[in-house]
């Protein structure tokens, strides 16, 4: 693997080549994390409402579960 790292990193490419072959990286990263999340069965918890602070959030100030 780091044979292929280097080969990459020494190639000699356009700017075009270059941005694709660095679209393709970020896209690997960032994917990555996806499916690792997926098989893991791990989800983000989305639902989640933000808690009042301040006037209203008290007993007194209507407070509502």
């Amino acid at each position: 693997m780091n044979k292929q790292i280097s080969d990459i990193l020494y190639k000699e490419m356009t700017r075009k080549e270059f941005l694709a072959t660095l679209g393709v990286g970020v896209g690997t990263v960032l994917g990555f994390g996806s499916i690792i999340r997926l098989l893991t069965g791990q989800q983000q918890n989305t639902s989640r409402l933000p808690v009042a602070n301040g006037y209203g959030s008290g007993a007194y100030g209507g407070h509502r579960i």
